[in-house]
């Protein structure tokens, strides 16, 4: 008997050997009654949302209480494949702080549909292959942010899956992308899914939210999670009333849109972005919470971020409009734009002519503030802070033309690759630095002469420390517009010498 009983404890120990993470949110962010949870969630699943072409590799979606936010979650999951043998779930870590990803990698997550398995072997290899990865029960115990998306899986999947479950709440955007290549790389081969589980702005107006939840959504479509994190820090340096975070998942966001990429995603498609208040009235509009609902695919292609005609103008507005309201004694205004790209991070050069001669040239080489600030910070600037020229007076406006140029992110790029009228280039060496728009090749065509005055005119260095090695060298373009032009153009030779006076 004694042998028996010890073969069953055996075998029981192999079959689970994990504790249980009960459901800690039952009845408060879900039902709690197994029918009544399985009708919401399957309903929810069966949203009217055209299937997008391409593989899914990852999927966002929120995690707020089902009564807000349970029909955006279910749309995130409705066209995933029937069945993963493993889903991972990367989640905010709401109760306290970690170093990296903490993993519940032993015990397994009750839900009222019944028990998902840990997938030991996955989190021992991450365990293995990075510090980043721990094994840290304490910090799933109270968090919902993993619990209330098992439902949707547990109704949707066909089979019963392994779970990978970790929340993240770092900043150091380094390591959330080494967990996101460390994940890409032990998911390699697998049949998996990757769930990042994040709501967005907490917890503005809803005209607010949409602009700071419309500028992340252009920063995920663009792919690049260096992007998302400056566009939220840049959001949140605007100080809008209410705005505490522009996504409580940012870290989810940035490690899994970087392990999404690495897995061969090349887009992501937005299902839906709404908030509280326009999914449940009764939330209120004056403090909401945003939600995303999308999808990484491997087909398509990152978004691209060039500006439209009618941003161009709208900015090119502003800038005028900046030195206007200057005389008139006005603040610039301190809100978000209602075009969401224009609360994306900036570089921006701004260029002022009279009759063709330069009266004031002034920028930023990488972004440091939203698009449109950009643009306030270089016209204001140019106009008043050059110090190679006097303030412009009031009488003197009507007479000036505004040129706006947008850099491209910085590249190290050889000197032998620089290519004439294409690259703009920043140089640095030994402390000093100095810049040319690519409208200077209009004036220096000669890559010789263009790279010795920028070290020599724009530096103060040798007029050949572009050839020294210890030189660092990056290249750019610009997208560059005009005041009285409708279109992208190389400017003629007289903005050409503005551009090259440019600091």
């Amino acid at each position: 008997m004694k042998r028996i009983f010890l073969v069953i404890v055996l075998l029981c120990a192999a079959a689970g050997g994990a504790g249980a993470r009960e459901a800690v949110v039952a009845g408060q962010f879900y039902p709690a009654d197994k029918t009544e949870l399985a009708a919401f969630v399957d309903a929810a699943l069966a949203a009217d949302i055209k299937k997008p072409a391409g593989e899914i590799v990852a999927v966002i979606a929120p995690h707020a209480g089902y009564e807000f936010s349970g029909k955006m979650a279910g749309m995130a999951y409705k066209h995933i494949a029937d069945s993963y043998d493993t889903v991972v779930i990367l989640a905010t870590g709401h109760t306290e702080g970690v170093k990296g990803a903490a993993l519940l990698a032993a015990d397994f997550y009750q839900t009222p549909l019944g028990k998902v398995l840990p997938d030991k072997e996955l989190a021992a290899a991450l365990i293995k292959a990075s510090p980043l990865f721990e094994d840290r029960p304490s910090a799933h115990e109270r968090e919902h942010a993993v619990e209330v998306q098992l439902p949707f899986l547990q109704r949707k999947l066909k089979k019963p899956f392994k779970l990978l479950a970790a929340v993240l709440n770092t900043s150091d955007l380094k390591s959330l992308k080494t967990i996101g290549a460390v994940l890409a790389a032990s998911l390699k081969g697998k049949k998996a899914l990757l769930v990042i589980s994040t709501d967005f702005s907490h917890y503005p107006g809803k005209a607010d939210a949409a602009a700071a939840d419309g500028a992340m959504r252009l920063a995920i479509e663009s792919m690049d999670p260096e992007l998302v994190r400056a566009a939220s820090l840049f959001l949140l340096n605007k100080k809008i009333p209410g705005l505490d975070t522009c996504a409580c998942g940012e870290a989810a966001v940035e490690a899994g849109l970087e392990a999404a990429r690495l897995l061969g995603a090349r887009s992501f498609h937005t299902l839906k972005l709404s908030d509280s208040y326009a999914e449940n009235p009764r939330a209120g509009p004056d403090r909401v919470v945003g939600y995303l609902s999308g999808v990484f695919l491997k087909s398509g292609k990152p978004l691209d971020l060039q500006l439209s005609k009618e941003q161009k103008a709208v900015l090119l507005k502003e800038a005028r409009l900046t030195l206007e309201n200057h005389f008139l004694g006005k603040e610039p205004p301190a809100g978000l734009e209602a075009d969401p790209r224009l609360n994306l991070p900036g570089a921006v050069f701004v260029t002022l002519t009279t009759k063709g001669q330069l009266r004031g040239c002034v920028g930023t080489v990488m972004p440091s503030m939203t698009l449109m600030d950009a643009v306030r910070y270089g016209a204001f600037s140019a106009a008043f802070r050059d110090g190679r020229f006097q303030p412009v007076k009031k009488e003197e406006l009507a007479g000036i033309k505004i040129e706006v140029s947008v850099l491209s992110p910085l590249k190290p790029l050889p000197a032998a690759d620089i290519k004439p009228h294409l690259h703009g280039v920043y140089l640095l060496k030994d402390g000093k630095s100095g810049l040319f728009l690519p409208q200077v090749w209009e004036q220096i065509p000669a890559k010789e002469n263009f790279m010795g005055e920028l070290c020599e005119q724009k530096a103060g260095l040798p007029r050949d420390c572009w050839k020294d090695p210890k030189t660092q060298l990056y290249s750019f373009t610009v997208d560059s517009f005009e005041e009285g032009k409708n279109e992208t153009h190389v400017p003629p030779a007289s903005a050409a010498r503005a551009a090259a006076a440019a600091q």
